[in-house]
């Protein structure tokens, strides 16, 4: 299966979950920091329909850093069932999110996934094939800053044949290691290995991020 491919699958996954939530879920918490289900749904389809004067605008308006968040308040006024519906319609990327052969959209959906799952108690097992795609475009993806988080350690999955960097070890599932290399702090005691105090120092008290 290629990239694309996969993406669409992640979506697709997404929306039949998606499909099964309570109008309160909707509104439940996310790890995304200020972001609650339908703020990341928001998120995930909010680059589908850009051009690029639409991406010239939507970035300066949100001065680059907050831009992710001026897509999402251009999505407020949706409700869930609008929200579930533009999904569907976009489960094959066709946006911005389609560059790179659909990783952009791969990895930026595989993350928001399991950012809503997980608060709400509803975990799931993502393919291997996909997770092992996405666990090896992430370390070096400048705009989730997992280079830093990691620099001189060693990740090793315990459940997928995938590790990457040099250093003190980190075990983890591959989920868990795939979410803290985007920044979600929460997850870091999921972790063992003599490199994880390490790990863990480096989030200190912070937050998972928006983005």
């Amino acid at each position: 299966m290629n990239v694309m491919d996969m993406a669409q699958a992640e979506r697709e996954d997404l929306a039949t979950f998606l499909a099964t939530l309570t109008p309160e879920q909707w509104e439940a918490p996310t790890l995304c920091a200020r972001w609650c289900v339908r703020d990341v749904v928001a998120h995930v389809i909010s680059y589908e329909e850009l051009d690029m004067f639409g991406l010239i605008k939507r970035f300066a308006k949100g001065r680059v850093l907050w831009a992710n968040q001026v897509g999402v308040d251009e999505y407020g006024p949706l409700g869930p069932e609008q929200l579930l519906d533009l999904l569907n319609d976009h489960l094959r990327p066709r946006g911005l999110t389609a560059g790179f052969g659909g990783m952009i959209a791969l990895v930026d959906g595989t993350i928001h996934h399991q950012d809503i799952r997980r608060p709400l108690g509803m975990p799931r097992v993502i393919p291997p094939e996909r997770l092992e795609r996405v666990l090896d475009a992430v370390p070096t993806n400048p705009r989730l800053g997992a280079r830093r988080r990691i620099r001189g350690l060693r990740l090793q999955a315990t459940d997928l044949d995938w590790a990457t960097g040099e250093g003190p070890e980190v075990h983890g599932a591959g989920e868990a290691l795939l979410m803290v290399m985007a920044g979600r702090g929460g997850v870091v005691s999921e972790l063992t290995g003599p490199g994880q105090p390490t790990l863990a120092a480096r989030f200190g008290s912070v937050a998972a991020k928006s983005a």
